[in-house]
């Protein structure tokens, strides 16, 4: 309905005098303001009490990093109790959360490429590394790509605080076409047709290789094993999925966690 002058002015008139009507009878709600002391110009500043800002009140309890002489705290190494057992979700559950959150199931790659309104790129991020794909393309659906970065920096996190030297997990597979489902269960028995890579939901972290993060200028970092940093992952996905940000499967054969967002 198109909007006359007339009827814009009779209906500002009419909201004005609600107003006056409503003042007159609570005249409180004008006045949201603390008054000021009589005589007390509003411009004037030098007699304002001045705004004191207290400093947080500390505790005494130990920090996570440094001891009470200032050397550097390293915290223990506690991994989980079983691999299998911590982290059980097998296809079928994390198909749930893949349906839930994922894109449709994309046939090829070029259908794939329409996707990226759908789609967030994770090929480069600072806190993870990219493995060459051959069966998959580096696209999450960003509550999926949330996720993988939280894992990395958490997992950064982890080994500083345990003094170990930075490592990047490195991921392996990420989202498959159609067609990359078919190509792979030529020598990947766990490939399925209804696999939860297909929804951008699911990546796969492999647990026995890291990328070590150099120094370009430094000298050459020690080496850590597998195990060690496999060990500080694991408490990593555990406290992720205690906190229902996603569901993992331990695949042995495969030598990686299998992970879907939730």
């Amino acid at each position: 309905m198109r909007i006359t002058k007339k009827r814009y002015l009779q209906g500002f008139a009419l909201a004005v005098i609600f107003l006056a009507i409503l003042r007159a009878f609570i005249p409180e709600i004008a006045n949201t303001d603390k008054k000021l002391p009589e005589n007390q110009d509003v411009t004037d500043t030098a007699s304002a009490k001045p705004v004191i800002i207290v400093a947080p009140k500390y505790t005494n309890q130990p920090s996570r990093f440094f001891q009470s002489d200032g050397s550097l705290t390293k915290n223990p190494i506690y991994s989980v109790p079983h691999f299998g057992n911590t982290f059980p979700d097998q296809n079928d559950v994390q198909m749930e959360s893949a349906k839930r959150f994922g894109v449709s199931p994309v046939a090829d790659r070029t259908d794939a490429e329409k996707r990226m309104t759908e789609l967030v790129y994770i090929g480069a991020n600072p806190y993870y590394h990219v493995d060459p794909l051959r069966n998959s393309i580096p696209y999450l659906v960003p509550r999926a790509a949330i996720l993988l970065q939280d894992i990395g920096r958490n997992f950064f996190d982890s080994l500083q605080i345990k003094n170990i030297p930075l490592n990047k997990v490195i991921v392996t597979s990420v989202l498959r076409s159609k067609a990359d489902v078919k190509r792979l269960q030529n020598h990947n028995s766990n490939a399925t047709d209804n696999s939860c890579h297909l929804y951008g939901t699911t990546f796969d972290i492999c647990y026995n290789r890291y990328k070590t993060v150099e120094d370009p200028d430094g000298a050459p970092r020690h080496n850590v094993r597998n195990d060690t940093l496999k060990w500080v992952l694991s408490e990593v996905l555990r406290d992720l999925r205690e906190d229902q940000r996603c569901l993992v499967k331990y695949e042995v054969k495969q030598g990686c966690f299998h992970i879907t967002v939730k």
